[in-house]
C-alpha cells in the first residue's frame, strides 16, 4: 500500500516536462491518472505506459486546455472511466516571451485561457465531484509574484491570477475538506526552458542555489500537498525555485 492508493488524479498538460513528472510520481505514490496533451500523443503514450509499470491505471485525453468544454470533458471522463476524481493538477502552459509591443490581443487571451480560465473551469468541474480530502494545485511559476526582467508581461499576469484563484478556491472549498493550492516553480530544466539555453546562464545567477531544478522537484511537492503532508496546507503559493524568491 503506498499514500495515494485508492486514490485518482487528473494532470492536465500530462505528456511532457513537469506534468509528465508529476503524472508519474503520483501514479508511484499509488494514484490512477488521467492526463491531458493538446498535440503530444506519443509523449502521452510514454508516460501512461510508465503510469501503468507502476501497476496504475492510466488515461491519456486528447484536450487543448484553450477549450473550456474540453477541459470539462476531461475531467467528466476521468470520473467516468477512472470512477472518481481526488486530485487535480492544473499544470499545462504556454511561455509568451517578447517585447510588450508585439504582444497581440491573441497571444494575451490564449495565454489567460490556458493558464488562468482553463484551471478555474477545471476546478470547478473536479469540486462537484470532490470529496472530503480533495486537493486542487495549480502550477503557477516564481514569475507570478517577482518577474525580475523584461519581455514577460503577459506569462506573469497569468501566474499571479492564480495566486489570488487559489486563494478563492481555499475559501469557497475548505469547509468541505477540499484544499487549494499554487506551486511556483523556477527555473527548471524542461523544453522549454532548457538549462543550457541561451539565458540560462542569467537566470542561475538570480537563484541563490545557482542551478535549475529538475522536474522530480516540482513533482516531491506536488506529491507532497496531494498526501498525507498537505491536510493542513490551503490557500498557499509554495515556492520550488532555487531561491529566486529569497
Amino acid at each position: 500500500m503506498t499514500e495515494l492508493s485508492g486514490k485518482v488524479a487528473l494532470v492536465t498538460g500530462g505528456s511532457r516536462g513537469i506534468g509528465a513528472a508529476i503524472a508519474k510520481r503520483l501514479a508511484r505514490d499509488g494514484a490512477d491518472v488521467a492526463l491531458t496533451y493538446a498535440s503530444a500523443a506519443d509523449d502521452a503514450r510514454i508516460v501512461s505506459a510508465a503510469i501503468e509499470q507502476y501497476g496504475r491505471r492510466a488515461l491519456a485525453i486528447a484536450a487543448d486546455s484553450a477549450d473550456p468544454r474540453a477541459v470539462i470533458d476531461a475531467v467528466e471522463r476521468t470520473v467516468a472511466e477512472l470512477g472518481r476524481i481526488d486530485i487535480l493538477v492544473n499544470n499545462a502552459g504556454i511561455f509568451p516571451y517578447g517585447p510588450l509591443d508585439e504582444v497581440t490581443l491573441e497571444i494575451f487571451d490564449r495565454t489567460m485561457s490556458i493558464h488562468v480560465r482553463a484551471s478555474f473551469v477545471a476546478a470547478q468541474a473536479a469540486a462537484r465531484h470532490m470529496h472530503d480530502g480533495g486537493r486542487i494545485i495549480n502550477i503557477g511559476s516564481c514569475l507570478g509574484e517577482r518577474v525580475g526582467g523584461p519581455n514577460m508581461t503577459v506569462y506573469a499576469a497569468s501566474k499571479a491570477a492564480l495566486v489570488g484563484l487559489s486563494k478563492g478556491l481555499a475559501q469557497d472549498l475548505g469547509p468541505r475538506g477540499i484544499t487549494a493550492n499554487v506551486v511556483q516553480p523556477g527555473p527548471v530544466d524542461t523544453d522549454m526552458n532548457p538549462a543550457n539555453g541561451p539565458d540560462a546562464e542569467a537566470a542561475r545567477q538570480g537563484l541563490a542555489l545557482r542551478r535549475y531544478g529538475h522536474v522530480d522537484d516540482i513533482a516531491a511537492m506536488v506529491a507532497l500537498l496531494a498526501g498525507e503532508g498537505g491536510r493542513f496546507v490551503t490557500g498557499a503559493a509554495i515556492a520550488v525555485d532555487g531561491g529566486f524568491s529569497a
